[in-house]
């Protein structure tokens, strides 16, 4: 959100990330260095360096952020799309639970994947809501 906040396609220095929004240094290199490998972010050495955004903030689905930083999106692995494992013990064909949670799934993927790394930085600088339904977090 820091990047997308100032000029996205500038370099950042991790420090002033790290110093302006509280995050410890050794955590955030990590998370920098995994959206760098997926062609989120680039990064420019040397003086003026730092890293920077590779594709528009507006084209970065939370989505694709929190598969990459956590994983699954889903609550149980048997409905993950992209880390399906079956459950221990289960039979999917008659699980009503399993049926459930890929509700619980499409319906958190259609919040997540049409909400942008630029539309979260938008929100918290005061613009338009990231919540639309009248559910409160």
């Amino acid at each position: 959100m820091y990047m997308a906040d100032t000029n996205p396609y500038e370099p950042n220095l991790i420090a002033d990330i790290a110093r302006e929004r509280k995050i410890p240094l050794k955590f955030l290199e990590n998370i920098l260095l995994e959206l760098k490998k997926a062609g989120i972010l680039d990064s420019k050495k040397g003086k003026g360096g730092g890293y920077y955004f590779k594709i528009p903030p507006t084209e970065v689905s939370l989505a694709r952020i929190i598969r990459l930083i956590d994983g699954p999106i889903s609550m149980l692995s048997c409905v993950s799309l992209y880390f399906y494992q079956q459950c221990e013990n289960c039979n999917e064909e008659v699980c009503g639970l399993q049926k459930t949670m890929i509700e619980v799934r499409d319906a958190t993927l259609a919040i997540l994947e049409n909400k942008s790394v630029a539309d979260i930085s938008t929100a918290m600088k005061g613009g338009s809501t990231v919540y639309s339904s009248s559910v409160k977090p």
